[in-house]
């Protein structure tokens, strides 16, 4: 089975965030990225599959020479090996016309994305994607068993869940829960090193019209201050509940 995980290069959630150019471009100064934790969890269920049944797992990911180090991350979790797709994430439609572009190029029988990034939080690239290349599709998936080409798949519903049976070939939006937290890898040394010597290979974007631009960035409103009252003044409570925040 080969296993094509599509790795996203998103900020850490640690990290400060700030905008350039009048508030209409994202400053990636100074901020650390990762892969997407809801790639996270489908690049270790591909390692499932590797060590289990013997699959080969390639990650790839659309973006520029900056992103190359989060595939390396990648590729020392286990990957076998990488695909960058040399041009700018600038949209959903893009992105997924790229990517579908990689998966009939490598005829792969599995394509594992994140449900979405956690930095704009599309949610539409692995459904495109599938759309793309006429694959089935499940999308907020939680579950995922293979056997020669029948899938059994969970994916969380709106008060529970909903268990799948497809075949191959499929995409899926995976997330928190297609594998355990403590299932996650980190890279060892010898993962480390051993990725130095993985194929990392660069591949020329295909023609995509962009169909979305983002114009302008806001941040959140700061939070207000807050005001504390001592719990043996309970009339004082009231009265700032019932004047001044107006919710009773």
């Amino acid at each position: 089975m080969k296993i094509l995980v599509c790795i996203s290069h998103v900020p850490d959630t640690t990290s400060k965030i700030n905008f350039a150019n009048d508030n209409a471009k994202f400053d990636a100064t100074g901020v650390q990225f990762v892969i997407n934790p809801n790639d996270e969890f489908g690049l270790t269920r591909a390692m499932w599959f590797k060590e289990k049944q013997g699959a080969t797992v390639t990650v790839v990911n659309v973006g520029g020479s900056e992103t190359e180090p989060t595939l390396r991350k990648a590729l020392a979790i286990g990957a076998d090996a990488a695909i960058r797709v040399n041009t700018a994430a600038t949209d959903g439609f893009s992105v997924a016309k790229q990517l579908a572009n990689v998966v009939k190029d490598g005829g792969y029988d599995l394509v594992i994305a994140g449900r979405e990034s956690i930095d704009y939080n599309g949610g539409m690239v692995p459904g495109m994607m599938a759309g793309l290349t006429n694959a089935n599709f499940i999308n907020n998936c939680i579950g995922l068993e293979i056997e020669d080409n029948s899938v059994k798949a969970v994916r969380e519903i709106d008060g529970g869940k909903e268990t799948l049976s497809t075949s191959l070939p499929l995409v899926i939006g995976g997330q928190k829960g297609l594998v355990e937290e403590s299932d996650l890898r980190i890279p060892n040394m010898r993962g480390i090193m051993m990725a130095r010597q993985k194929a990392l290979t660069v591949v020329e974007p295909i023609a995509a019209n962009v169909e979305t631009i983002s114009t302008k960035f806001e941040k959140p409103a700061a939070k207000g201050a807050v005001k504390l009252v001592s719990p043996d003044n309970l009339d004082e409570l009231i009265n700032l509940l019932h004047n001044e925040a107006k919710v009773i």
